[in-house]
Order: structure tokens, then sequence, then C-alpha cells
């Protein structure tokens, strides 16, 4: 006899009230990486944020 596995309707219900969660983590990390990979020295230089956090 088969036991009943609970983990498929766990997962199934925390995806349905979680996924806004991780769509809009997912979009917010995408956006940040690909601003973050498009700063050069030259604006790393410029940036009063990066001078003032310069040890």
């Amino acid at each position: 006899m088969r036991k009943f596995d609970p983990w498929p309707v766990f997962f199934k219900r925390e995806w349905n009230r979680n996924w806004p969660f991780l769509v809009g983590f997912a979009i917010t990390g995408t956006i940040i990486t690909k601003f973050s990979l498009g700063l050069t020295d030259e604006d790393a230089k410029n940036s009063p944020f990066v001078q003032r956090h310069k040890n």
C-alpha cells in the first residue's frame, strides 16, 4: 500500500501563495545585476557613495 505523499500538495499550495514574491524578487535581482555590471571604474571614481565608503 502506497503512503500519502504530502510534498506535492505543499509545494503547489506554497507556489500559489508565493509566486508574486518570487517573480518580483527575480525581476529586481535581474535589474540590480544588470545595472551593477554596467558600472565602470570611471563611474566609481565619480560616485559620492563610493568615495564615502572607500577605505
